[in-house]
């Protein structure tokens, strides 16, 4: 039996009523007074639940992470506040920024972004845990969250894509894995890492599609054969079939030594020996397991030991103080920076509130909702990313994303706008139900960039 596949599934283990129930911003304090006030014998004098994370829903846990995050972002502006005072009186006109700053251009916002987080992990590693504001340099706007997650899709996208050659894309899982291929410079990957944290830790949902294995390394695991079955189930399935194969001909039916080939990301036949001597040992019932633990190691763990080890470097430099850990599974890890997969807009129209005169009654609001529920789902995407700045849906669905939509004036033919920081809709009151489904339409198709303010 595998020891990784329990007989009861976590979730079942999620208390529902409790995790409501719970408030979290007390437990958390009672949490970190805990942490503070251990006594010498080892007895605290305080309660939390964040203890026995096991018990609470992703969404609660949540919250406790978020508290964390603001009172450490709290933390470094009145630090950095503090110091620029000083500054001051000593006659300095320089002092530390209260905030995390980038300026970066769209047509480099890689290196922008590799430069200028490169520049404080060198000099002052704690400004990474500072609340960040995002200036694309020539545009005008004040970040209070949209410019922030209109920065992480950006790079998101054009770091994960394949051209790139950082990583590679795993068509049967459509996830993406590190590039096995030397790096001269890690550094980049370094930077994905403390992006990956940095999202984490200013709450924003990113597109990255890693296998399951990589958040069980980042939680301090490493990957297995187990893991093959998400990371490659074609190759899973064909060395499961090694080890259940129990006939004595196995090595005339296999005719397979300690010597394996890939494809690298240039479609080039690669060969490596998994112990020396390996392409003249030949793979039989003696020493199938240890083949098959072998291979493994060896594609999840040793060939991409150095850009993996830069990418855990950058990610523990933003979250090595929070209680990350100590609450979150790498199931839940995976949650937390994806995004929820259950998309329900049912949930989303009961959560929604109202400004401006619109209330759920309103003819407006009702052909609204109309309109979005016979929408296919890519289009729903496409809305909620020209609401919120992100097409994910956050941890604990829809019901949490609050959207508000207000009324933008009478009957017009403007096209609908939006508040990305604020998750708000400014929604004109349209004369009838076609007339918004084709501004609505138009504009969240063709308004990328324009009406998201």
């Amino acid at each position: 039996m595998d020891c990784r596949v329990p007989l009861v599934p976590f979730e079942e283990f999620y208390n529902e009523p409790l995790s409501d129930a719970i408030q979290m911003d007390r437990d958390y304090l009672s949490y970190r007074n805990m942490i503070l006030s251990l006594n010498p014998s080892g007895d605290d004098l305080h309660f939390s639940f964040m203890l026995y994370s096991f018990i609470l829903t992703p969404a609660t846990k949540v919250i406790a992470l978020y508290y964390d995050s603001r009172i450490r972002m709290y933390s470094e502006r009145n630090s950095s506040l503090y110091s620029l005072l000083n500054s001051f009186s000593d006659g300095n006109e320089v002092g530390a920024r209260p905030d995390l700053k980038l300026k970066v251009r769209r047509d480099n916002i890689i290196d922008d972004a590799l430069i200028g987080l490169e520049l404080v992990a060198m000099s002052n590693p704690k400004d990474l845990k500072k609340q960040l504001v995002v200036e694309f340099v020539g545009e005008q706007g004040i970040d209070e969250g949209g410019v922030s997650k209109e920065f992480f899709q950006l790079i998101v996208e054009e770091i994960f894509n394949p051209d790139y050659g950082m990583f590679v894309h795993q068509e049967d899982t459509n996830t993406v894995w590190f590039n096995s291929a030397p790096f001269e410079n890690e550094a980049q990957f370094t930077l994905i890492g403390i992006i990956l944290g940095l999202a984490i830790y200013n709450n924003i949902i990113l597109a990255v599609n890693f296998p399951m294995v990589v958040y069980r390394k980042l939680m301090g695991g490493v990957g297995t054969f187990y893991d093959l079955k998400y990371w490659n189930p074609t190759l899973y399935r064909s060395l499961k079939s090694l080890l259940d194969y129990q006939e004595a001909d196995m090595e005339e039916v296999f005719m397979q030594t300690f010597k394996i080939s890939y494809n690298d990301v240039f479609g080039e036949v690669v060969e490596h020996e998994l112990k020396p001597g390996g392409g003249d040992i030949v793979v039989g019932q003696q020493n199938k397991q240890e083949f098959v633990d072998m291979y493994s190691d060896y594609l999840l763990n040793k060939s991409i030991e150095r850009q993996f080890r830069a990418f855990k470097k950058g990610f523990e430099m933003v979250t090595d103080e929070s209680p990350l850990k100590l609450l979150f599974r790498p199931e839940e890890i995976e949650l937390l920076v994806c995004g929820s997969r259950k998309f329900d807009f049912v949930e989303l129209e009961k959560s929604t509130e109202y400004e401006g005169g619109y209330t759920k009654d309103s003819q407006v609001i009702k052909d609204f909702w109309s309109v979005v529920h016979s929408m296919p789902e890519e289009s729903k995407r496409k809305l909620l990313e020209f609401t919120t700045g992100s097409d994910r849906v956050p941890v604990g669905g829809l019901s949490r994303l609050k959207l508000l939509i207000t009324r933008h004036g009478p009957d017009s033919d403007r096209l609908p706008t939006s508040h990305t920081c604020f998750n708000v809709l400014l929604l004109p009151e349209y004369s009838n139900r076609e007339k918004l489904e084709e501004r609505l339409l138009k504009a969240i198709n063709y308004s990328k960039g324009f009406g998201m303010l």
